[in-house]
């Protein structure tokens, strides 16, 4: 546009341009490079099920077009071959993804803590703490407060209370959010974790601990959905500041 207003292109140039499909096809897949004009952030890929090439291809792909690439549910494999042709990226083993950050001086998005009831749940919080820190928001981090020892909770609302947003994980029986919803004015995003013995159902039961709670704010994602709620408090924090 700034090339048509100083008359170095023509207007049929632009349009041509403009029907450009705003992806990329692949053939095994179609990248979306105008995620981040529409959303805010790039198209995330989810690792299981695809190859280490069709998701170094696809990566390469965003890069081109991004300075951020989020690859969630990612094994050490993928990470090996992408790390050979993809050298700035970054894998972390407790949440499972790969992380390339590009973004020179980001100023960080206060207010978002991630709680988690339990160190089983560590990896699926994890994914939501760095899905929000790749959004540019500072996470902090409460692990292992679960209400099986209440006082560890309640040893940690000040920290709590100052958060603008909540990402509340837990398997078992789940009660986490709900008792933060009680105590808390932010908004609760509830994590249901597949961490659990038979009666759990692979976090089944969790879930429906979470959706029938009685805590006022208190807004649900799907079982070990962490990239889901991450990206919700990313939104929320944005707003909020």
């Amino acid at each position: 546009m700034e090339d048509y207003k100083g008359g170095s292109v023509s207007a049929e140039d632009i349009i041509s341009q403009l029907s450009i499909l705003p992806y990329q096809d692949l053939g095994f897949a179609k990248v979306d490079h105008h995620r981040a004009i529409r959303k805010g952030f790039p198209e995330v890929i989810y690792g299981l099920g695809k190859t280490p090439k069709q998701i170094y291809d696809i990566a390469a792909s965003l890069l081109q077009a991004s300075d951020k690439l989020l690859v969630t549910r990612a094994s050490r494999e993928i990470f090996e071959y992408i790390k050979d042709k993809i050298e700035d990226a970054k894998f972390d083993s407790d949440s499972k993804t790969i992380v390339v950050n590009r973004a020179d001086h980001e100023e960080k998005i206060m207010g978002v803590v991630v709680a988690s009831a339990g160190t089983a749940d560590i990896s699926v919080a994890s994914e939501a703490a760095i899905t929000a820190e790749l959004m540019g928001c500072e996470v902090k981090k409460e692990f292992d407060v679960g209400v099986a020892g209440l006082h560890r909770l309640l040893d940690r609302l000040p920290s709590l209370r100052k958060a603008t947003v909540v990402i509340a994980v837990a398997g078992m029986d789940g009660v986490l959010p709900s008792v933060l919803g009680g105590l808390l004015q932010a908004p609760i995003i509830a994590v249901p974790t597949s961490i659990g013995y038979g009666a759990g159902m692979e976090g089944l039961s969790p879930l429906l601990t979470m959706l029938n709670s009685c805590s006022p704010g208190v807004a649900v994602v799907n079982i070990d959905n962490g990239f889901g709620a991450g990206y919700i408090a990313a939104l929320i924090a944005r707003q909020g500041n």
